[in-house]
């Protein structure tokens, strides 16, 4: 089967659902999702949006902060294009009908807050359930749009390359992508004139995660088979405050309660972060992700516990309504004991290189959001920067891509249909369970918060193997959803690996005991060519 549009976005976080929207004012859209429209680490998150919109704050402190966060590899061009771009993204999202916290009954002074890394106050938000506020709103409009044609519950499997299919010579191109229909298990063609990769990031990768269960890292994992440029996948940020309990799945408790004056401290009650940093608790995450895993070491103890139950109960409940909420569910109440919590890997900082305007290096591809590494990010990401990039740049790609089309008008050429050749069907499922358990695992464990050249030579001893084995089963087996992401997580996790056996130092999310300091023989970004 084929199905044709001038746009095709695979992903329906905020980034890709911006895109599709503003592409959509200009030709046919066809959105992929690999589950329903609205899952999506977009709905999931509970901090906010970084921007400033205060009288107090100020462009120049926001990139200054954004700047220090990033450890010296920030492209301090694109740092400062997001940070004044952002209050515009902000205002289209308030005029779609988003309802961000603010301190009047009329919504006229929105209520900023602050998280670790910040100097002011500039976090939009919407209580502590911002995604689910923006996601909503956005899926609404998708789902209004008639030019937008919704594709749930299908997972792209690779894109579809101009050289492979038509020509290998000039310039690589891609005409969309191979998409499997988990309905009916057949592979669909999608041919576009612009793809946009906006598939999230890449938590799954790791044994433990505050990421919803579609983060295997697909976009970053196609776009390298198809060779595009990826950077700086090393840096996987770890979020220092994960509830610590054996049922609830690394639920993740936001920043924003250290940026209102939430402690972290010991089993004995000890605060511990003014050891580690001059901002205590509110140093950036990868410091209080080390910090914890410290201490969580010398001690023994399986987490640490954050504290704000010395503010007053009504306060606590009013802000952070659904945090509190959940946490009662697992026999915890934050307003009157402080909570158990654990690192967990939470944002890939790397993904595929692009410019200012969201392209790679392959032509008709964009990359946006999470699956990508615009400069913004650096070395480790400011808290709440996330959905702002996702904003600015799926509003940048998208006017890029509606150019490009204006002035190519060049057709998509006859692409073949998928060939499933000798596959059979697998009656040996269980070497997908075992291989992506093992995968996450040593991740965890060898390729962490803390690294060594002896741990990332066995994680890549172990990822070789692991990635024959998968390939063979993918030619000889029919492809289900469950392979495409193992076959996904296994790509990105050596990524991960040979970036972080690249950078003979520490800086930022990478800390390797070996290296234990910056040295500026490694400030640039990690390259690796697909």
């Amino acid at each position: 089967m084929e199905k044709r549009h001038d746009f095709l976005i695979i992903g329906s976080g905020i980034a890709g659902l911006t895109f599709a929207l503003k592409a959509a004012e200009r030709g046919s859209v066809a959105l992929v999702t690999k589950r329903n429209i609205s899952e999506s680490a977009t709905y999931y998150a509970q901090g906010g949006i970084a921007s400033v919109l205060s009288a107090e704050d100020t462009f120049d402190a926001h990139i200054k902060d954004t700047l220090y966060a990033g450890a010296g590899l920030c492209d301090g061009d694109i740092v400062e294009m997001v940070v004044r771009d952002g209050p515009a993204r902000i205002q289209e999202l308030i005029h779609l009908g988003v309802k961000f916290s603010s301190r009047r009954e009329n919504g006229a002074e929105l209520d900023l807050g602050r998280e670790g890394g910040h100097s002011k106050r500039r976090i939009v938000h919407a209580e502590d359930l911002t995604g689910k506020a923006v996601e909503e709103a956005l899926v609404a409009a998708v789902k209004a749009h008639p030019r937008i044609s919704v594709f749930e519950n299908h997972i792209a499997v690779d894109l579809i390359l101009h050289s492979k299919f038509v020509s290998d010579s000039g310039d690589d191109a891609v005409w969309g992508a191979y998409v499997l229909d988990k309905n009916t298990g057949e592979v669909v063609t999608f041919l576009s004139r612009a793809t946009a990769l906006a598939t999230g990031g890449a938590g799954k990768v790791y044994l433990y995660t505050s990421n919803p269960d579609i983060a295997t890292g697909d976009g970053m994992a196609m776009g390298y088979r198809a060779g595009a440029v990826i950077a700086n996948m090393e840096f996987i940020q770890f979020h220092p405050t994960c509830l610590y309990h054996s049922k609830a799945k690394s639920f993740l408790i936001s920043e924003a309660v250290r940026g209102e004056g939430g402690v972290l401290l010991l089993k004995d009650g000890t605060p511990f972060m003014k050891n580690h940093h001059q901002m205590a608790d509110l140093a950036p995450r990868d410091i209080v992700a080390r910090a914890i895993d410290y201490e969580l070491k010398k001690s023994g103890d399986d987490c640490v516990y954050l504290d704000i139950s010395f503010k007053p109960a009504e306060f606590v409940r009013g802000r952070f309504p659904n945090i509190h909420k959940k946490c009662l569910e697992f026999g915890y109440d934050m307003t009157k004991e402080p909570l158990p919590v654990v690192p967990a890997a939470h944002y890939t900082c790397g993904g595929l290189k692009t410019d200012s305007r969201g392209t790679t290096n392959i032509k008709r591809l964009y990359a946006i959001g999470e699956t990508a590494c615009t400069g913004l990010h650096g070395a480790n990401r400011l808290a709440s920067n996330s959905l702002l990039e996702a904003l600015v740049f799926a509003d940048r790609a998208s006017s890029h891509a509606i150019e490009m089309l204006k002035s190519d008008r060049a057709d998509v050429p006859a692409i073949p249909e998928w060939q499933t050749g000798g596959a059979v069907v697998s009656d040996e499922a269980v070497v997908i369970t075992q291989n992506w358990d093992e995968i996450r695992r040593f991740m965890w464990n060898y390729v962490g918060i803390v690294r060594s050249e002896r741990r990332l030579e066995r994680a890549e001893r172990r990822i070789e193997l692991l990635k024959n084995e998968i390939n063979q089963y993918y030619w000889d087996f029919t492809i289900t959803n469950n392979l495409v992401e193992l076959r996904n997580i296994a790509t990105v996790a050596e990524l991960i690996i040979k970036s972080a056996r690249m950078r003979k130092e520490s800086r930022g999310l990478h800390y390797n005991i070996d290296f234990p300091e910056r040295d500026d023989r490694f400030l640039e970004d990690t390259l690796i060519k697909g």
